[in-house]
């Protein structure tokens, strides 16, 4: 094992990221969202260290701009970090109530705006052809201006100078991760608009101009590939064998960095080079050997994993994915085909209370035949009064019996492939797909392919999606129309019969 090797492994697999680093001037030390002081640890100190923290993020928003604003933005950090999960809770709610848009001056401001009398001609073309003078509008701009600004939430300017200072776009998406956690457990409508002020600022910040694609490779450093080991989150790296693997011949991974946050990627995906549509991923995570380049005609995309919790919702993998093909397609023009081979997680987790409630519903989730061929099938296995129930004891047994019966994996072939189709394309959340994988994919533009029976069979793929697995296919002439009919009608493009 090389030095590389032993770093990557070491780094990766015996301490969790992120790592006690100095990125620029804000200190990111190690999260344990486990440890939490109980009631009685609640001292003088720290309640005296949450003041201190209040008082650093006040300066940092009240500051003008002659002041040392940096000082007070690297107080405020480095004191954040060393707070609680409930005082994190107590600051953010702070922030979003006491820094909020000032309604009093708004409603003043709206009075006096009323009050002025419009000039006349104002907004139309005066018949005689006279002019309006610009000096009667002075008022109207002056008041409408400071309209403007008096509806900016005071946090913004926290927001706008943390964004500038070394290491704050990185400490925004640690809270904007908190504040979604906190979110979760307490919707209140001020946090909720500080989350979506903040959602809006890092859309803007990290628009794909400000944004660098990079290939990443065996030869980058090993603290980015411990990254990518750390942070992938569909197919674990199982050694260091499987990460040179993914990074070598036949395969691409491609990164979007943002110079604000050195050395890591923000959202990674990885791209296997194939002849065809893989319809297992034992094929792309090389049960057999790679092909030769050249014999490519298919862009493969297997897994994509964001690195940052607290940019959950800002959408980076539509535009990663669109320059990964623009990219691949200049490279080698012989490849013609851009798809994935994407996981269900919803599926099951839809199905079973489905199969639990279907005789209150008077649904049976069977056609007459699958019931038949399962009933013969499960004699052995399960026993139930119906074909609902038998399955509902399989799908929840916790070995996952089934999956070792070639009878049942026959018996059950049909009828999971037909309830999975109706999953992803009928059954639908706020006119858009329940499935969020699903839901990434088509708002990208894609089309769902073809369905993949025993795709994924490790653990985690038969707890998710029983095994199955989905090809998205991303055709270049028909992106853009899919993308539209999806956002404007909720419209599911399906043809399983373009995947070869």
């Amino acid at each position: 094992m090389n030095k590389k090797g032993l770093a990557i492994l070491l780094r990766a697999k015996m301490r969790p990221i992120p790592a006690a680093n100095k990125i620029n001037q804000i200190q990111f030390p190690i999260r344990d969202g486990n440890h939490e002081p109980s009631q009685n640890r609640l001292s003088i100190n720290m309640i005296r260290e949450f003041e201190e923290v209040k008082v650093s993020m006040h300066s940092a928003i009240s500051m003008n701009k002659t002041e040392n604003v940096d000082a007070a933005l690297n107080e405020f950090s480095v004191g954040y970090f060393r707070l609680s999960r409930e005082m994190h809770k107590m600051l953010l709610l702070l922030l979003a109530k006491q820094y909020d848009v000032y309604r009093i001056q708004v409603r003043e401001l709206m009075k006096q705006y009323l009050d002025i009398q419009l000039p006349t001609g104002l907004g139309e073309k005066a018949e005689d052809g006279s002019h309006t003078e610009e000096g009667s509008l002075s008022n109207f701009y002056r008041i409408e201006r400071n309209l403007k600004d008096s509806l900016k939430p005071t946090y913004e300017v926290l927001f706008e100078r943390l964004n500038t200072h070394p290491g704050g776009l990185k400490f925004l998406s640690i809270m904007r991760a908190d504040i979604l956690s906190i979110l979760a457990e307490e919707n209140t409508a001020s946090l909720r608009a500080l989350e979506s002020n903040l959602r809006e600022k890092l859309i803007t910040w990290l628009s794909p101009a400000n944004l660098e694609l990079h290939q990443i490779t065996w030869d980058d450093p090993a603290s980015l590939l411990e990254k990518i080991v750390h942070y992938e989150a569909v197919h674990p790296i199982s050694n260091l064998l499987d990460l040179k693997r993914r990074l070598g011949v036949g395969r691409r991974c491609f990164g979007y960095l943002h110079p604000a946050v050195p050395g890591e990627p923000l959202i990674f995906i990885e791209v296997a080079l194939m002849k065809n549509v893989a319809q297992t991923i034992q094929e792309v995570l090389w049960d057999e050997p790679p092909i030769p380049e050249p014999e490519a005609t298919c862009a493969l995309f297997y897994s994509i994993s964001s690195t940052q919790p607290g940019l959950a919702g800002i959408n980076l993998g539509k535009f990663l994915i669109k320059r990964v093909i623009d990219v691949v397609r200049k490279d080698m023009p012989d490849i013609s085909t851009f798809a994935t081979l994407s996981p269900i997680p919803g599926f099951l987790q839809w199905l079973l209370p489905k199969l639990a409630s279907a005789d209150t519903f008077q649904e049976n989730m069977l056609e007459s035949e699958e019931e038949a061929t399962l009933l013969d099938s499960s004699v052995e296995f399960a026993a139930g009064k119906n074909g609902n129930e038998i399955m509902l004891t399989m799908l929840t047994s916790t070995k996952y019996e089934w999956t070792k019966s070639d009878s049942l994996i026959t018996a059950l072939r049909a009828p999971l492939l037909r309830l999975c189709v109706r999953y992803l394309v009928q059954e639908k959340k706020r006119g858009k797909a329940l499935d969020s994988v699903a839901n990434f994919h088509l708002q990208n533009g894609a089309t769902i392919g073809r369905l993949n029976w025993m795709a994924n069979r490790s653990e985690k793929g038969f707890s998710e999606s029983c095994g199955i697995m989905v090809n998205y296919l991303y055709s270049l002439e028909k992106i853009e129309d899919n993308a539209q009919a999806y956002f404007s009608t909720g419209h599911i493009e399906f043809s399983p019969e373009d995947v070869c």
